[in-house]
């Protein structure tokens, strides 16, 4: 048993590997077709983005091996050090950062860039599974409730200040880890009512929806009032303080829109919602995304023979626009392809971790699910324009190595765990 258990590749789930080493290969071959000169089609060529990719994905694989090599059980015990340390890197970067597109998210190595941010979701999906997995913890109380919270806040409002909200943004989808936990569903009301009122008012102003509001509250009272006057006398308290604190946040809206956010989120909003129209500057990407994805067409151009992305017609269109690539050289059967293939590969990794035997690694299998369904569904949607541009990357497929490695982390240390379940009673 212990020789079994000295040997790293044993209860290694295979078909998540797969998945891996697949996604991988097609993002590679996207940022091949993105990149490369078309009178030059070199494979290997270390100069080039899709050279420096080889390099990112060679040195990947220490990397497993590295995370493999490690006990199942260090991750666990060491989860608190690892978030700590994830944290003092990101304060650290206001002290020796790099500054890059204005935003100081990155240290300059020389020889490299490395960007903490990418690291730091697996550190804050490590202590959120130690933290939720102990025998006391109740998502019911009022305290645990708030340890969870800070421990996703902290991570979260420091990326925030470089300023990367796209990043940040990330860490909301750890909302519906922790449901899944125990959290009441309120929250969840709570989270999408907010974010639906400030769309609402974005649209429509505050004064009409304001007035919308207050006729939805008097049509609630006369619900209660006519169907069950005994719950109205219970909680009328809690329906009014619910909708005058719904009525503060319409108010506050503006001055969030208009104080908090810079006048590039303000614009790349505004162009989303209808209510301007710009497509030589703060909507270039986007637009010249979508118009690269119509076309591809049902079938697409044919590998290497996307015009508009020989072309140069979106931007950096290798890293968070990848996906453009995608459709006009493979088209509509192609990236669909894509979808169905990052779909079963979130199913999978559900599908381990509720056959996980420990609660710690059931909570960190649904922590790096809901990550990589974040990526995936923000990215997407922000290259077909249902969502403004944040600087999300698609994971496995955009260029870059911190985002690759860390990807490749979140992943490898829930096989790790999953591979232990063997021992585990």
């Amino acid at each position: 048993m212990r020789n079994k258990k000295n040997n790293i590749f044993i209860g290694i789930d295979w078909v998540l590997v797969l998945f891996y080493f697949t996604l991988i290969f097609l993002g590679w071959l996207n940022i091949y077709a993105a990149t490369v000169n078309e009178n030059e089609y070199d494979l290997v060529n270390f100069s080039t983005e899709y050279g420096k990719q080889i390099i990112w994905i060679g040195l990947s694989m220490p990397l497993i091996i590295l995370i493999l090599t490690f006990d199942s059980k260090f991750y666990e015990k060491f989860a608190s050090i690892i978030y700590l340390t994830s944290l003092a890197s990101l304060i650290g970067l206001f002290i020796i950062g790099k500054n890059i597109n204005g935003a100081t998210s990155w240290y300059d190595l020389g020889v490299f860039s490395f960007q903490p941010s990418e690291f730091a979701k697996a550190a804050t999906a490590l202590a959120l599974s130690k933290l939720v997995s102990d025998k006391m913890f109740n998502l019911k109380k009022l305290n645990t409730q708030i340890q969870s919270i800070l421990i996703l806040f902290f991570p979260a409002i420091l990326i925030t200040l470089q300023p990367d909200p796209g990043s940040a943004l990330v860490y909301s989808a750890f909302i519906f880890v922790l449901y899944r936990e125990g959290l009441p569903f309120y929250f969840i009301t709570i989270g999408l009512g907010s974010l639906l009122l400030f769309i609402t008012t974005l649209i429509f102003g505050f004064k009409i929806t304001l007035i919308g509001f207050f006729v939805l509250f008097i049509i609630t009272i006369l619900y209660f009032y006519f169907y069950s006057r005994r719950a109205l006398k219970k909680g009328w308290l809690q329906i009014t303080g619910l909708f005058l604190i719904a009525a503060l946040f319409i108010l506050s809206v503006n001055f969030v829109f208009n104080q908090v956010f810079e006048q590039r989120h303000r614009d790349r909003f505004n162009i989303l919602l209808g209510k301007t129209t710009d497509i030589k500057s703060i909507g270039y990407n986007t637009n010249q995304s979508v118009t690269t994805i119509a076309s591809g067409g049902l079938f697409g151009k044919g590998f290497l023979e996307g015009e508009r992305t020989k072309g140069d017609f979106v931007p950096e269109q290798q890293t968070d626009y990848i996906f453009s690539t995608v459709g006009e050289e493979w088209g509509f059967i192609g990236s669909s392809f894509v979808i169905l293939l990052f779909v079963l590969f979130l199913l999978r990794i559900i599908q381990i971790a509720e056959r996980q035997k420990s609660k710690f690694s059931r909570v960190y299998g649904y922590s790096i699910a809901a990550i990589f369904f974040t990526h995936f569904t923000i990215n997407i949607g922000m290259v077909i324009g249902l969502l403004p541009t944040v600087g999300i990357p698609l994971p496995f497929f955009s260029y870059g190595g911190s985002a690759l490695w860390g990807f490749t982390l979140l992943l490898f240390i829930f096989i790790k765990l999953d591979s232990n379940r063997i021992y585990e009673w």
